[in-house]
């Protein structure tokens, strides 16, 4: 992961909202992924008592820093770089992908610039009018029903941008059995097969093809292949104890 998203520089931004009950569940969804920065351009309701209802006291911080302001030209003026949300593709609407590749993009950009991710109104969303003032323009990925709860919208964005700054989990990856190791197994495999008559000694190679085949897709491991030729040794052990058996039965 070459960068992270700087989380300090990331500010939601709520255009026109209509409810007020979606500006405190956006506060709340922001500050569950660690962004503090809220935004709201000409709220068409902004009761301050159904904001926090919805905010709960754990996003108190977040509604007291909110910046209203009255249009989005005002808003948008301290910023680096925005990005518009959209459920609408087509035309002027040029998206640069799913809000994982967004968190991709912005990694970079927001190390030293204030990055915006605008959302518009529950209604209609974002008008052209909005999109030109972005630089990019994201969308969500849904089915067929492509509205979403403006909290919930934001919910994903605000995820996905947190996301991408988790550490990546390290792969443990035993060690894989080497050639020597393989090459032995394999040679001692045919010779049991073929005493057991299990393949055809005239051509064993075209059958032992298959086993290789079927040991690189397994990706076998060097305790792996001591398993197997553990087996082997003990398949042969007990054919010669049987076989010698069997000779001193026909002698007695």
């Amino acid at each position: 992961m070459p960068a992270t998203v700087n989380l300090k520089n990331i500010a939601i931004i709520l255009n026109r909202p209509r409810y007020p009950e979606n500006i405190g569940a956006a506060a709340r969804a922001m500050l569950n992924m660690g962004l503090s920065q809220l935004m709201v351009v000409d709220p068409q309701n902004c009761d301050l008592t159904r904001i926090l209802k919805m905010a709960t006291h754990a996003a108190v911080e977040v509604i007291e820093q909110m910046q209203v302001y009255e249009n989005l030209q005002s808003a948008l003026e301290t910023l680096n770089y925005v990005v518009g949300t959209t459920a609408r593709l087509g035309g002027q609407r040029q998206v640069i992908g799913s809000p994982a590749k967004l968190a991709q993009k912005l990694a970079p950009i927001s190390e030293n610039n204030r990055v915006g991710i605008l959302f518009g109104p529950e209604d209609r969303g974002l008008t052209n009018a909005d999109i030109r003032l972005c630089h990019e323009l994201a969308n969500i990925p849904t089915a067929e029903f492509s509205s979403l709860n403006l909290a919930q919208a934001v919910m994903i964005i605000c995820y996905e941008l947190r996301a991408y700054n988790q550490p990546q989990d390290n792969i443990f990856v035993p060690r894989l059995a080497n050639r020597y190791e393989l090459d032995g197994m394999y040679a001692q495999l045919k010779d049991i097969l073929v005493r057991i008559s299990f393949i055809q000694p005239d051509n064993p190679d075209h059958f032992m093809n298959n086993i290789r085949y079927f040991g690189t897709r397994m990706q076998l491991r060097a305790k792996e292949v001591s398993i197997i030729r553990g087996i082997c040794r003990q398949i042969d052990w007990y054919g010669k104890r049987c076989y010698q058996e069997g000779v001193k039965k026909s002698r007695d």
